[in-house]
């Protein structure tokens, strides 16, 4: 196990220089006609946390599953510490995996269940029940060694099952939706929690998710999956605030997309995005203070707690944006707006480009046409 007070001293995330924890090259994987990953090369970094990020089918589960040697590639390599393991049985391999379902075994204490893997090695028991208590102590479950797994919440099950998989001190820890099944509240303290034990433990963790909130939130660095391929990977801020393609601006949040003639008559270039919180609001007539102001009408108002969502219609383009306008005060009332005319604003630095003409349209309200269809 890992002396946390040892790896809390840890530095950043390791540097090009060092070997990275994973590597894959022209790694391909097929299931009959079906490419799930295609000529995929990817570094994880050591002691770093890797979010894998895309919808159902994307091909990132399939990619974890292949790291901890559940599946063969149809082609490429996969390096673990710079070592060729793509022929090594998963069990030879120095990474333990969290699955989403836990898979605890109910009839064992939460102390031997942490201790499981332990056993398996040979360790003696004495010393397995020291490491599995002090690995317990890592995830803030201490007394509650004697207890079985049904008597326990999901939140604590998820941490048994994080513990087991610490316990043995393994190079990369693989994480497979390990969160899906928890409540919303459960699944934010979950979150927070998840990430502070990796700091502490100075673990590589490699994480699979489809929620995008919750690949930046725990994240040093994310790779987008759709269709088997990365469509961008870089830190959290930089995959949200600079996306480099459609898929990303849509997938990753709520982007505004302009796409051919709108992005041409706006400002005079190729396609680009904005995102609804960087979007202005005002009445017309007003000086929203921004490089770009654009008359449009009010379609529809959503309000959503923390803000108010305002799809509107831009005159001049046909094209239908949200504004995200933070509620500030505690008597905010929403006001019957709809069909008002209005302005919508922006500067050019708060607007990005998109490598790929907008084949769907990302946004998250319909256009006028479809809302007539």
């Amino acid at each position: 196990m890992v002396d946390v007070a040892t790896s809390s001293e840890a530095g950043p995330p390791g540097s090009a220089d060092e070997v990275p924890a994973v590597s894959l090259r022209g790694l391909s994987k097929s299931f009959g006609d079906v490419h799930a990953v295609r000529e995929l090369d990817l570094d994880v970094l050591q002691g770093e946390f890797f979010s894998m990020l895309g919808p159902s089918g994307s091909g990132k589960t399939t990619v974890l599953r292949i790291i901890a040697g559940f599946e063969a590639p149809t082609a490429g390599t996969v390096l673990l510490g710079g070592k060729d393991v793509t022929s090594v049985a998963p069990f030879e391999r120095d990474v333990t995996t969290v699955f989403q379902d836990y898979a605890l075994f109910p009839h064992m204490s939460v102390l031997d269940n942490v201790a499981y893997g332990l056993r398996v090695r040979g360790m003696k028991r004495s010393e397995r029940r020291e490491r599995a208590a002090e690995a317990l102590r890592t995830v803030a479950l201490e007394g509650r060694e004697t207890r079985r797994p049904t008597q326990l919440s999901g939140g604590q099950r998820q941490r048994v099952a994080l513990a087991r998989a610490l316990v043995v001190d393994p190079q990369v820890l693989l994480l497979d939706e390990p969160l899906g099944a928890l409540d919303l509240k459960l699944r934010e303290q979950m979150q927070v929690e998840l990430k502070e034990i990796q700091r502490r433990v100075g673990i590589t963790f490699v994480f699979v998710t489809h929620d995008q909130e919750e690949a930046l939130t725990l994240s040093d660095r994310v790779a987008v999956f759709d269709n088997g391929r990365i469509e961008q990977v870089g830190p959290a801020e930089e995959v949200y605030e600079r996306p480099q393609t459609t898929f990303v601006a849509g997938f990753v949040g709520t982007s505004n997309i302009f796409a051919g003639s709108a992005a041409q008559r706006i400002l005079g270039g190729g396609d680009f995005a904005v995102r609804p919180e960087k979007l202005r609001l005002g009445p017309r007539g007003r000086d929203l203070g921004t490089e770009i102001s654009l008359p449009g009408t009010i379609a529809e108002v959503v309000y959503a707690g923390a803000v108010t969502r305002y799809y509107v219609d831009l005159d001049e383009t046909g094209t239908r944006v949200c504004v995200a306008v933070q509620n500030q005060r505690s008597d905010h009332a929403i006001a019957d707006v709809r069909g008002g005319p209005v302005l919508v604003g922006f500067d050019r630095a708060n607007s990005f480009p998109i490598s790929a003409p907008a084949d769907q349209t990302p946004v998250a309200a319909p256009t006028k046409e479809e809302e007539s269809a």
